[in-house]
């Protein structure tokens, strides 16, 4: 929450922007010292703008806002770390979007397990049809993530919400399935 800060000193006071010939008028002084106190939170806020737009240091409901900015989706549960890195990281993964290493970094930083990620699809190159004519992979491809969390930690994901990720994360194309699992302790 933001707010006012007692006693703010102005590092631009506007007394000494006057011309010299005022310098020295009482009143003159005064007068701009009390639109120092004013403007002091605005030159504040500007001097640090660039605290605001970081999500590693903004407060919590900027970082939310940031989340719209980025098209992320925050979940109020979570820790306040996870949040601010999953807006930090958020133009790397979409860069990443559609990728096995997208869709896993996408569920390590909201689950903070690394998951394992199967994939149906191959390729392969080949000058001559191969002797039985199949190719490699599926027709139809499908990933399976598989998220495996310490004992107790998995009422914490919700998986509808993980399901939604790993929708947004992955080729739109190709179908999902989610497994959470909960490793013995």
């Amino acid at each position: 929450m933001r707010g006012t800060v007692e006693e703010l000193a102005t590092p631009h006071p506007l007394g000494y922007l006057l011309p010299a010939l005022y310098h020295d008028n009482d009143i003159a002084q005064r007068f701009t010292a009390a639109l120092d106190v004013v403007l002091a939170p605005v030159l504040a806020t500007l001097d640090s703008s660039h605290a605001y737009v970081d999500p590693l240091l903004a407060p919590l409901d900027f970082v939310e806002w940031l989340a719209e900015w980025v098209g992320v989706e925050l979940d109020a549960s979570w820790p306040e770390a996870r949040q601010r890195a999953l807006v930090a990281r958020a133009a790397d993964l979409f860069a990443w979007r559609g990728t096995v290493r997208g869709v896993s970094e996408a569920v390590a930083i909201y689950t903070g397990a690394v998951p394992e990620i199967v994939e149906s699809g191959a390729t392969a190159w080949t000058g001559a049809p191969p002797p039985s004519g199949e190719l490699p992979g599926f027709a139809a491809g499908e990933l399976v993530v598989r998220v495996r969390v310490p004992a107790g930690e998995a009422e914490a994901i919700d998986p509808v919400r993980l399901d939604r990720l790993v929708a947004a994360a992955k080729p739109a194309h190709i179908t999902h399935r989610v497994e959470l699992f909960e490793m013995a302790p």
